[in-house]
């Protein structure tokens, strides 16, 4: 019987170029992965509707109630709805988003080994730039390709996001949530690779609930532990039987990454330890 393979969504924005020509790749959500706080659940926490109904709005995506690009509008919509402008919320942001204490060692070594570094984000590419830059320098920021939303900014001032992939509207499921509903289907960042005849290894990190799309289809899967026990990503993996690696830092994730790269380790032996 022939399999149906969903296809994929379309993009309204451009991608760039896969690195065909590497031997690893590292994908990284940016939103408390490579930060130490999701700025946009910053944001919403101190700017809009605040940290109990964004808390509640994740639990209704891992539940299947609603689509992670629902939710993720209504947080962004109730900052706006307080009167916060974008250049506001980016000045803000520069002030109180932090980078992971073992990031720039990680970065270096990537650079050192001809690894690329590309953020996938279920953010928007201004921010994400603006804060990037603000913490490893304008050159360093620049050699870093960025997969992102977008945003419009309208003549009233008032802003909202652009998602890379607005459409598919269905719900996702609580027991396979496959990749609908996101906004960025993260998903779509992996796959290309798929396609080589001689693919990279991929390495993906995330922490939340944005990155459930790109969770099956890394090589390894690096899942970050959060402070405070929301660490919807793990609790996700788990209940699929996604193998994964818990990781505190970049400075831990380096170790696993490292051994992998110098051939000390294979991907199966790095994943059956489960923590790096």
């Amino acid at each position: 019987m022939a399999t149906t393979v969903d296809p994929a969504p379309q993009s309204t924005l451009p991608y760039p170029p896969i690195h065909k020509d590497k031997k690893f790749v590292v994908l990284s959500d940016w939103d408390g992965t490579i930060t130490n706080r999701d700025s946009n659940d910053f944001m919403t926490d101190n700017l809009g509707f605040g940290p109990e109904k964004r808390r509640q709005g994740n639990l209704d995506i891992l539940a299947g109630k609603t689509t992670f690009r629902d939710e993720f509008r209504r947080m962004l919509q109730s900052v706006v709805e307080n009167g916060h402008s974008f250049e506001e919320c980016k000045e803000v942001l520069k002030q109180n988003i932090t980078l992971d204490s073992g990031f720039k060692d990680f970065y270096r070594y990537c650079k050192e080994h001809d690894i690329p570094i590309v953020i996938i984000s279920s953010g928007m590419a201004p921010l994400i730039r603006a804060v990037l830059s603000n913490l490893i320098g304008e050159e360093a920021a620049k050699e870093i390709e960025i997969v992102s939303n977008e945003v419009e900014i309208h003549p009233d001032g008032k802003w909202e996001i652009k998602y890379r992939h607005p459409t598919r509207q269905v719900l996702p499921s609580p027991i396979s949530c496959p990749a609908t509903g996101y906004g960025h289907d993260k998903s779509q960042a992996i796959l290309p690779y798929r396609e080589l005849s001689n693919p990279p290894t991929i390495f993906f990190f995330g922490d939340g609930v944005s990155d459930m799309s790109a969770a099956r289809h890394a090589d390894v899967l690096y899942v970050k532990e959060k402070e405070g026990g929301d660490n919807d990503l793990a609790a996700y993996c788990r209940r699929e039987n996604i193998p994964h690696i818990l990781f505190e830092d970049f400075g831990h994730a380096l170790r696993s990454v490292s051994a992998i790269v110098e051939g000390k380790k294979t991907v199966q032996e790095a994943l059956s330890e489960g923590r790096a």
